[in-house]
């Protein structure tokens, strides 16, 4: 007897509520596809969402306003308050107020993916200067859900459809990421890349390109010894594992010749490295992806842009590919159930 499928619930942690992320929140939602493989429910406060439908003109922008997840109901926008009292919202105004409140949405979100209450998390941009405190250190996003989730490891994934990038290191100052590659972490980061384009985006025998850390890939030593020390030895040690693993590659002429459209990911050795091409070529619709944990997480790949915050002028394409990565993920995680 054919079951009912019960639809995956996708929560949206709201970020900063005087930033970008309430707006393109409610225009990618607006989306026609929105309750075809999942439900959205946002982590924020009726409130907020009741000053920005107004705020914007966009009257056609409904959800249904609930007290716990067991009220959830399908084909609608769900939304469950994460304070009782809502702060003022100030498009395009830093506040303490702001950064507390996007710290209790993150929270309240993320209990609810480890405890399997919801099936992916999409994360709004916030501002790390309001969201830290003596209490607290926050990176970002990724090293923060990472921690919370019991991992010791992750990979921040870059993907704007067939375009992925992932990075050896993070949020790690220039001056030290080169002490910071090491044989183990290349071989541990592309070994998440190629389980995650496996597992969360369906491609058997995933072949990746790994990036050089120097000027023309260390010209053979003569710019910098990484390559031949770190980078070719790890990438030699995957190869023996039966990896399609290739390079290094000098990353201007990689990225200058758009040999990343020959493969199905990239491995750039630090973020500037990887994230620069990939925003001069897919901003608008480039997604977050954090690989390697227990759970799905996406995020939009742009910040809080206070300065357009409350204008209806924000894209939302990058929020909208967020939001159906994240169910495209689960579906890939789940492939024997299909739509009701």
């Amino acid at each position: 007897m054919h079951q009912r499928k019960i639809k995956p619930i996708i929560g949206i942690s709201i970020g900063d509520i005087n930033g970008i992320g309430v707006e393109v929140t409610m225009k990618a939602l607006l989306d026609n596809r929105t309750y075809k493989s999942f439900t959205p429910l946002i982590y924020a406060h009726g409130k907020v969402l009741t000053f920005y439908r107004k705020q914007l003109g966009i009257e056609d922008f409904n959800f249904t306003q609930i007290r716990s997840i067991d009220e959830i109901q399908h084909k609608r926008i769900n939304v469950i308050n994460v304070t009782e009292e809502c702060p003022e919202v100030i498009p395009g105004v830093e506040t303490q107020e702001a950064g507390k409140f996007a710290l209790e949405a993150l929270k309240m979100a993320v209990d609810d993916l480890k405890s399997g209450k919801i099936q992916a998390l999409v994360t709004a941009p916030l501002n790390k200067n309001n969201v830290n405190s003596d209490q607290l250190h926050f990176v970002g996003h990724t090293e923060y859900i990472t921690e919370a989730v019991g991992s010791k490891e992750s990979l921040m994934l870059m993907v704007a459809e067939q375009f992925r990038v992932g990075l050896v290191t993070g949020h790690v100052p220039l001056a030290k990421v080169a002490d910071s590659i090491t044989q183990e972490k290349i071989i541990e980061k592309a070994t998440i890349l190629l389980k995650s384009l496996e597992n969360d985006f369906g491609i058997n025998k995933p072949k990746i390109a790994v990036l050089g850390l120097n000027p023309h890939a260390g010209e053979d030593g003569l710019l910098g010894e990484e390559e031949e020390q770190i980078i070719k030895p790890a990438i030699h040690s995957l190869k023996d594992q039966n990896k399609m693993v290739f390079g290094p590659y000098p990353a201007d002429g990689f990225f200058g010749m758009a040999h990343h459209t020959k493969f199905d990911g990239v491995l750039a050795m630090y973020h500037d490295q990887g994230l620069v091409p990939f925003k001069a070529m897919a901003f608008s619709i480039g997604v977050n992806v954090t690989a390697g944990l227990p759970v799905v997480r996406t995020s939009p790949d742009h910040g809080t842009a206070y300065n357009i915050a409350g204008k209806n002028v924000a894209d939302e394409g990058s929020m909208r590919a967020a939001i159906f990565l994240a169910a495209d993920i689960i579906q890939h995680h789940n492939p024997q159930e299909s739509e009701d």
